[in-house]
């Protein structure tokens, strides 16, 4: 039986903890909040969930659900956050996880000792065989870079704050940003503001309707999964050009990549919103001056609100840099889960995906628990360098160097995991034979 820390409790902790006990490993998983479910669970004691009253799923119910606990058949295909957070709080209990997690609990630091990993947490420590790093990587914000010149007089927040519209009533409101949460609260914002809310971005996105000729949008992508991505993507960007014209026919920026390669922004109102000029379209800012905002282009409006939808930080606090490297996004790791240097050092859920993270870390943690648990036997250390090379290679060729370490493709990585998992047990198999005589 090998002790195993899983730091976190949202969904990526959750799966590897299940996988985990499946396997029959005494399992403890520690958890900031008050309760499992991690950023989907808002108002978490942890104070780090981004949740807000109007989230729903960006990926479509079949394509994000664990595939070990399917969703009602009776939820819509974009549930809300609140659904989520009770999934994934009926998943723990289910496969026994609940039991096994100490909420209310801040990891402060990890160490490697001769006996194995020492988990501080508030003053306590605890050894264990293995940890499993869960703690997600979409909650600690990222401000805007560069900094703007000047100084802005009104109120400045981050989308990770936002909860409800009401804070946006009779104010001028500027969202700046192309992601998810940018278009989520603009459209929000843009039914209690003072005029329409301005929408800024130095860099586009496609912009993907939630449904695409009657079907979910990323169902249609699921079907064209077997062809290469270039192909993928050229089909896709012709159906999206077909159905909904380019992010350019809305006075938006033109993308920087093709489909497939940043991540589209899924949205279906923001589009009615801009159509309708409620939602109105500003390029970059240039600098900030007092009550107003000036843009690239030398236009300029008043505002009483800036909302800054720049994306998350990285942040592993309880690991130092001889774990981490100088910034956590370019940390090599085997098939994204085991650390090179010592792989009962395990990550799950730190990887960028081009589709939901619910399969994604369900595959993880069955790969951890199959290594744990002795059914599996990792590469050569020199055959797993060179499998992190050759991914991270394919993988700038195709995003070029946002996050190259960290990307994967949904699709093809939950179709690797699983025959990763039977090679490693054909290799523990002939690794037995070898030692026995």
């Amino acid at each position: 039986m090998r002790r195993v820390a899983v730091i976190g409790a949202g969904a990526a902790g959750l799966a590897a903890a299940k996988a985990l006990l499946d396997d029959g490993l005494d399992v403890t998983v520690l958890e900031k909040g008050d309760r499992p479910g991690g950023l989907w669970a808002q108002d978490n004691a942890s104070g780090l969930s981004p949740a807000y009253d109007s989230l729903h799923l960006n990926t479509s119910k079949g394509r994000t659900e664990f595939a070990r606990f399917p969703m009602p058949e009776e939820w819509p295909d974009y549930p809300s956050a609140a659904l989520i957070a009770g999934y994934l709080e009926e998943y723990a209990a289910k496969f026994g996880v609940t039991e096994r997690i100490r909420f209310g609990t801040t990891v402060a630091a990890v160490q490697r000792q001769k006996t194995g990993w020492d988990v501080e947490t508030d003053g306590d420590t605890g050894t264990y065989d293995a940890v499993v790093v869960a703690n997600g990587h979409n909650w600690d914000p990222k401000p805007p870079t560069p900094t703007y010149p000047g100084t802005f007089d009104g109120v400045q927040t981050h989308a990770h704050d936002y909860r409800s519209p009401g804070v946006f009533a009779g104010k001028r409101v500027l969202v700046v940003g192309m992601g998810n949460s940018a278009m989520d609260i603009a459209v929000d914002a843009s039914y209690v503001s003072e005029g329409p809310v301005l929408l800024s971005a130095r860099h586009g996105a496609h912009i993907v309707p939630k449904y695409l000729f009657g079907r979910p949008a990323d169902a249609t992508g699921g079907a064209l999964a077997v062809l290469p991505w270039r192909l993928r993507q050229g089909l896709a960007q012709t159906m999206l050009r077909l159905a909904v014209g380019t992010p350019q026919s809305y006075g938006l920026p033109k993308p920087a990549g093709g489909l497939f390669q940043n991540h589209p922004t899924i949205s279906d109102t923001i589009l009615h919103r801009l159509t309708h000029g409620e939602v109105v379209p500003r390029p970059g800012i240039e600098r900030l001056d007092g009550g107003r905002v000036v843009f690239t282009d030398g236009t300029a409006d008043d505002v009483d609100v800036i909302v800054w939808a720049t994306g998350y930080r990285v942040t592993i606090p309880f690991l130092d840099s001889a774990w981490l490297g100088d910034n956590p996004e370019d940390l090599p790791l085997y098939q994204r889960v085991f650390h090179l240097d010592d792989p009962t050092l395990a990550f799950v859920g730190l990887m960028q995906s081009t589709g939901a993270a619910l399969p994604v870390v369900e595959a993880q943690g069955e790969l951890v628990a199959a290594y744990l648990s002795g059914r599996y036997a990792l590469p050569s250390p020199a055959g797993q360098r060179t499998a992190v090379d050759k991914a991270h290679a394919a993988a700038v060729r195709r995003w070029g160097h946002k996050r190259p370490m960290m990307r994967i493709d949904f699709d093809q990585y939950t179709a690797a995991v699983p025959r990763e998992i039977r090679a490693g047990i054909r290799r523990a198999a002939a690794a037995d034979k070898e030692v026995r005589p």
